[in-house]
């Protein structure tokens, strides 16, 4: 498999994203459902903590990338849906770093909406990985 960064500009660098990932020689692809702030056993945690649930979000990503064989290195494409944008936009950094350690650079949306599944999460990410 390729993977060639389509960025224009350089303005997303900062946030740790890019425009596009164009993908060649592809072997698999997963997509993984909108993944939450909850325990194994489905329960919301971390009620209005931001970092925490993106954190625990980003960990469950990453249960599901490695049950399927895939790394969070593989993932081409996040969108984000979070309640609060500001909020969002203070753990961004953080979130950043994190996929950035991980060799993570993917094509990404942020969404503002008005719930989410439980009054308690206040952020939920979706996740396509290409191997």
């Amino acid at each position: 498999m390729s993977r060639k960064i389509v960025n224009p500009w350089g303005w997303q660098d900062r946030f740790g994203f890019v425009q596009a990932n164009e993908i060649t020689g592809a072997q698999r692809m997963l997509f993984c459902a909108g993944q939450t702030s909850v325990d194994s056993e489905g329960n919301p945690i971390h009620a209005g903590d931001m970092s925490a649930q993106i954190n625990q979000a980003l960990d469950n990503i990453e249960t599901i990338l490695r049950q399927a064989g895939f790394q969070l290195a593989d993932v081409v494409r996040l969108k984000y849906y979070t309640t609060d944008i500001e909020a969002f936009s203070k753990a961004a950094k953080g979130l950043g770093a994190r996929l950035g350690v991980a060799g993570c650079r993917p094509a990404s949306t942020l969404l503002g909406i008005s719930a989410l599944f439980h009054p308690d999460i206040i952020v939920e990410i979706e996740a396509t990985a290409i191997i």
